[in-house]
């Protein structure tokens, strides 16, 4: 901040031209920094306005980040000398705010003494982290911990389009892990369906989780500048947490996607050219920017998992790549999929992780990871040839790696938790050790199609009295129920 900014001597500025979200003002001396809030106290609300640009011709270009329509031409911006700066520490925990730190739960306000955060201003601190040996946190879903290992520290991001299952998933991640780790959690839901939120909200409550879990929403019916800022604000609240407070945290982001879609409305609305795909100019260096910030150091860590939207089913968008290639692991969702009643509907062929290693899963899992992949690829490759000449012509080999294969698609099937009211069926909760000997066995030829059938279960009301157990014993792996993972 400026000198002049600093002894408290803010000059004003003048509202100069408005279009729509955008309004230019005018100052004689004295510019803000970027970043920084104005305040438009003639209108009806004392609308804030936030610096997004300044001009060479002196024009300060600010945004309307609540959409205020009654600032006109000719009024007063007061500088404040501050950006955003959203609440964080303890008294945010349990609560559900917005990207100013207002609630949104209908509670009281958070306490002024509660620390703040400038939402755009990151610390000079160190991002060095010991290179200890990789801690792998169990999320119980076995196509996640087979092919992307939830490691502490690192990037997860669900990919897929509209309707797959990425914010199920999420949540059944957010519900396993925050129960069994008791890991503090945050969630920001950036540009996705109020309804989602409402969900989320409840399945937390439920669990018994909301007084682990610190929640931003920025939901699809909020201006762009809010969607846009709710990610930044989320992150600015984390920041605190693992640098000040010491603290690992789980971080979940629905929808990055979202917050690149809002970043491009308002690239429109302020006349930039776009750029590769019509995305906004800056926007590669803007989603670096952020994920730079989810990072960990000597303080503490940053376990992020991040949903994806894929417009049109299209993995090649060049908004998609690029967040994709600052993850660790992507867990690739598929419609196609989907279609066949598979859930999670995750394609196994096109989800990945960096941390496949024997140094990070150790020898037996990235063995057993080899092996699968294998007969993955086969499988693909076969179905086309079945389809000409059948099954029975294949070589007694081929119909072996087959039916291995096809006993794997129906194993990294899995319940969930979080569907449990609408489906009727109890949630499964299988432990990884469990869920490796199941695959070896499968690959072994010890487990067949027809044996993971044989152990599916009906509904809860055609079931005894203790559903969690019905497979229990079995080479698919020991469910867990909540209660029973909660001790």
């Amino acid at each position: 901040m400026s000198d002049t900014a600093q002894t408290g001597s803010l000059s004003n500025g003048y509202v100069q031209t408005i279009l729509d979200l955008v309004i230019n003002v005018e100052f004689d001396e004295n510019y803000p920094e970027l970043g920084e809030i104005l305040i438009v106290e003639q209108s009806e609300k004392q609308a804030p306005l936030l610096v997004n640009d300044i001009k060479s011709d002196g024009t300060v270009v600010c945004l309307n980040i609540m959409s205020d329509r009654t600032i006109k031409k000719g009024m007063v911006a007061v500088r404040t000398g501050h950006g955003i700066e959203v609440p964080t520490g303890e008294k945010v925990i349990g609560r559900v705010l917005d990207f100013m730190g207002n609630p949104l739960d209908g509670g009281e306000p958070i306490p002024a003494d509660a620390p703040r955060k400038d939402i755009f201003k990151v610390e000079n601190k160190s991002t060095k982290f010991e290179a200890l040996k990789p801690e792998i946190m169990e999320t119980g879903i076995k196509v996640l911990d087979f092919f992307t290992p939830f490691v502490k520290g690192r990037k997860i991001g669900v990919i897929g389009g509209a309707g797959v299952g990425k914010t199920v998933l999420t949540t059944e991640i957010i519900h396993n892990v925050a129960k069994s780790s008791g890991v503090l959690s945050f969630f920001a839901g950036i540009g996705e369906r109020i309804r989602e939120g409402h969900e989320l909200f409840e399945t937390l409550k439920d669990s018994e989780l909301l007084d682990s879990t610190g929640m931003f929403f920025g939901q699809m019916n909020e201006n762009p500048v809010q969607r846009s800022l709710i990610a930044i604000s989320a992150t600015a609240a984390l920041e605190y947490f693992r640098d000040e407070m010491k603290k690992d945290v789980l971080f979940f982001a629905d929808n990055m996607y979202r917050y690149v879609q809002a970043k491009n409305e308002l690239s429109t609305i302020m006349e930039q050219i776009p750029a590769e795909g019509g995305y906004e100019a800056t926007i590669f260096s803007d989603i670096k920017t952020l994920q730079d910030r989810l990072s960990s150091n000597e303080n503490g860590s940053i376990t992020s998992v991040q949903t994806i939207y894929v417009p049109a089913d299209d993995l090649s968008d060049p908004a998609v790549q690029m967040i994709q290639h600052e993850l660790d692991s992507t867990l690739v969702l598929s419609r196609k999929v989907a279609e066949q009643g598979i859930r999670p509907a995750v394609d196994l062929t096109k989800t990945s992780s960096s941390l496949l290693t024997p140094e990070i899963v150790g020898q037996k899992h990235y063995d057993l990871s080899v092996e699968v992949q294998s007969l993955l690829q086969k499988y693909e490759s076969l179905k086309g040839i079945i389809a000409i000449i059948g099954e029975n012509e294949l070589s007694p080999e081929d119909r072996s790696d087959f039916a291995k294969a096809k006993a794997l698609v129906q194993y990294f099937t899995q319940r969930m938790f979080v569907t449990e009211k609408m489906l009727g069926v109890p949630g499964e909760y299988v432990k990884r050790e469990d869920m490796l000997d199941g695959v070896e066995k499968i690959v072994k030829g010890e487990l067949t199609l027809e044996d993971l059938k044989n152990a599916e279960p009906t509904k809860k009301e055609d079931k005894p009295a203790e559903p969690e157990a019905i497979v229990s014993g079995t080479a698919t792996g020991t469910p867990v129920s909540t209660e029973q993972k909660a001790t």
